[in-house]
C-alpha cells in the first residue's frame, strides 16, 4: 500500500490504496490467517501477509506502508506482511524491528490513531491529529506531492469513492498510479479498501482497481 487516508471522529474511516507490481499475486479480503482469528484483509500470495487488516470484534484496524531507509540484513530479513496482522490482532506495535525493512505502520481504534515509523535504524511513534490525515511512503509528510494534491480533496469530500475512480497516471502526485517500467513490468494501484469503524458496527468496502483495466 502506498497511500492511507484516515479520518477520525465518532466514526473512524481508513482508506488504503495499494500500489504494487501488477504481476504479484494477491486475493481479496477474507479471514485468511488461522493464527489471527477474526482478522480480515486482502492477502499477498507471495509473502502471505496483508497491507490493511481489520479486527471487527476489537473495533481496530492496522495498515502498512513501505518506508525509506536502510534495508534489513538479507539472510535474517522477515516479510513486513505480518506487521498489520499482528497489530490489528493484539492492539500493540511490534517490539523487535531490526529484521524488517523500513516501514510505516498505522494502528487505529476509536480512542486514538498511532503511527510507528521505522527507517532501519530508528523507530518513532506519533499520534495522528484529529480530522483527516494522509500517510504515504515518506510517512506523515505534508510536503509530499501526493499529500499536497489530495489531502484538501479528502478533507472536503464525503464521497471518497469518486477519488479512487480517477484515471491511473504515471505522475508522482497521482493517487491512482500506473507506470510501465523499462523492463516491461507494470507498477500500479491494484486495489483500494475502505474501513469504517463505529462503536456499534464495522464495515468495509473493497475495490479491485484492475478489474476493468486488466481483465
Amino acid at each position: 500500500m502506498c497511500t492511507l487516508i484516515v479520518r477520525t471522529g465518532r466514526r473512524l474511516t481508513l482508506l488504503g490504496v495499494r500500489d504494487e507490481f501488477a504481476d504479484r499475486p494477491w486475493e481479496g479480503p477474507g479471514e485468511h490467517w488461522p493464527d489471527y482469528p477474526g482478522v480480515l484483509g486482502g492477502r499477498d500470495l507471495k509473502a502471505g501477509g496483508t497491507w490493511l487488516a481489520v479486527h471487527p470484534a476489537a473495533r481496530r484496524a492496522a495498515a502498512l506502508l513501505n518506508g525509506n531507509g536502510t534495508a534489513a540484513e538479507e539472510r535474517t530479513k522477515l516479510s513486513r506482511g505480518d506487521l498489520a496482522l499482528r497489530a490489528a490482532y493484539t492492539g500493540e506495535f511490534p517490539a523487535e524491528l531490526t529484521r524488517y525493512n523500513p516501514f510505516h505502520l498505522v494502528l487505529a481504534d476509536l480512542s486514538r490513531v498511532r503511527l510507528l515509523s521505522w527507517d532501519g535504524a530508528r523507530a518513532a511513534v506519533s499520534e495522528l491529529p484529529q480530522g483527516t490525515s494522509m500517510v504515504v511512503n515518506s510517512g506523515l509528510d505534508p510536503d509530499s506531492e501526493r499529500v499536497v494534491a489530495y489531502l484538501p480533496r479528502f478533507r472536503d469530500s464525503e464521497e471518497w469513492g469518486e477519488l479512487i475512480r480517477e484515471e491511473p497516471s504515471a505522475d508522482r502526485s497521482a493517487l491512482i498510479v500506473r507506470q510501465e517500467l523499462p523492463d516491461g513490468r507494470i507498477f500500479a494501484s491494484l486495489s483500494a479498501m475502505r474501513v469504517a469503524i463505529a462503536r456499534d458496527d464495522v464495515t468495509y468496502d473493497f475495490t479491485d482497481l484492475t478489474a476493468d483495466r486488466d481483465g
